[in-house]
């Protein structure tokens, strides 16, 4: 039976800066991880399957919409309470964090927040509490990165709209319920609505062969002349703002979520090389493993500070998207590294299942790439220190 011995590395004593509140929180994720998770996760990863089996528990651990009013059926967390869940799961697997980012980030949050009280009510506390999965249509076969160039468009037929287009690597996709998608409009504004299952014309094949987050579902969104109500199409948004909204909450997430990949990669790259025996001695005894370790956790002490003062600003209402871009570039090439120098600590056993760091460093190379690249974040910097646009 595998057992799951993960320490959380606190160099700086930032445990003082967290609430009472806050530490229940990421006790009871931890817990709920280590049993319920981290004994499965590399068989469901081995097979490429999501464990839909977890869908009630990361509900019951506010996994689902932390931060959404408790009158939706979310839990009226803060900021911090949400990125300590996030780190927990993705400190086990970044497919796991990014069903629950969908969810709480990029499905709930729209609804909550450019939705009618209708929408609201009728699809939140159930996306809460796992009876209803969703997943996010933005990305395009075409349009990554250049969000504002989509061609999926839906046009006006009365009582209804008729949407048609595809989006592709959603996360979710092959088994949500709703899919909150962005198209434009006649008038070529992007708009959001929310598209059911069992609506004719839509379809969400499965996307296969991945090498990376293969604990999570991706797939396509298809619309082929699907009939859609106008009273699913979001009120209170209109332009990018509404899509990029979205993705700075999920990127916020990330963050936080990265960096427990990354604790988990030198706890376990710790705990190895203390016990590893080569020329007489641990291999932690030699100046070359105690450098990568020594790096590790300072590197992981410096991000900790920065999700956490991000964490107090966006509790404050004054975290910019740019602080958010910033936060996430640093926390995944922070985790990237580590896992790459964690694998060198556990040389050969490395690559096997019976670690988590090859699946940590596959998952990563997703991470680093989706919701805003590696470069894309490192332009949105550029463009707030300089006032330059850089894009184009």
């Amino acid at each position: 039976m595998y057992k799951d011995d993960y320490q959380h590395p606190d160099y700086y004593q930032l445990d003082e800066l967290l609430t009472d509140e806050h530490k229940l929180i990421r006790d009871t994720a931890r817990a709920f991880v280590k049993k319920n998770i981290s004994p499965i996760i590399e068989d469901y990863a081995q097979r490429a399957e999501f464990p839909k089996h977890l869908i009630p528990g990361i509900a019951e651990i506010g996994g689902f919409g932390p931060t959404i009013p408790v009158e939706y059926g979310g839990g009226g967390l803060d900021q911090i309470s949400y990125g300590i869940i996030m780190q927990e799961l993705e400190r086990c697997d970044s497919g796991i964090r990014s069903t629950a980012s969908v969810q709480g980030s990029l499905v709930m949050y729209p609804i909550y927040s450019y939705g009618s009280e209708e929408q609201r009510k009728k699809y939140l506390p159930k996306l809460a509490s796992g009876e209803m999965m969703g997943c996010f249509g933005l990305t395009e076969p075409d349009f990554g990165s250049n969000p504002a160039g989509m061609i999926t468009n839906f046009k006006d037929k009365g009582d209804h709209v008729i949407l048609n287009g595809a989006k592709m690597w959603i996360s979710n996709a092959p088994f949500a319920d709703i899919a909150v998608v962005w198209a434009k409009d006649e008038a070529g504004d992007i708009r959001g609505l929310v598209v059911e299952r069992g609506m004719e014309g839509f379809t969400t094949p499965e996307t296969h062969g991945k090498w990376s987050l293969r604990a999570s579902a991706t797939g396509e969104l298809v619309f082929d002349n699907v009939k859609v109500p106008k009273e699913n199409i979001f009120p209170n948004v209109k332009g990018l703002k509404g899509p990029l909204g979205c993705l700075s909450s999920a990127r916020y997430g990330i963050a936080w979520g990265a960096l427990g990949a990354a604790m988990d990669c030198y706890d376990s790259a710790l705990r190895y090389s203390k016990q590893r025996i080569q020329f007489d001695k641990p291999i932690a005894g030699f100046q070359l493993t105690q450098k990568k370790l020594a790096e590790m956790i300072t590197e992981i002490t410096k991000a900790q500070l920065m999700v956490w003062r991000l964490g107090v600003l966006k509790n404050e209402g004054r975290a910019t998207p740019a602080q958010i871009s910033m936060a996430k570039r640093n926390s995944v090439e922070t985790a990237l590294n580590i896992a790459r120098e964690a694998r060198q600590i556990h040389g050969g056993m490395g690559i096997t299942g019976e670690y988590s760091i090859m699946r940590h460093m596959m998952n990563l190379e997703s991470v680093v790439t989706y919701e805003g690249t590696h470069d894309i974040h490192l332009l949105i910097t550029g463009m707030d220190v300089t006032g330059i646009n850089a894009f184009k």
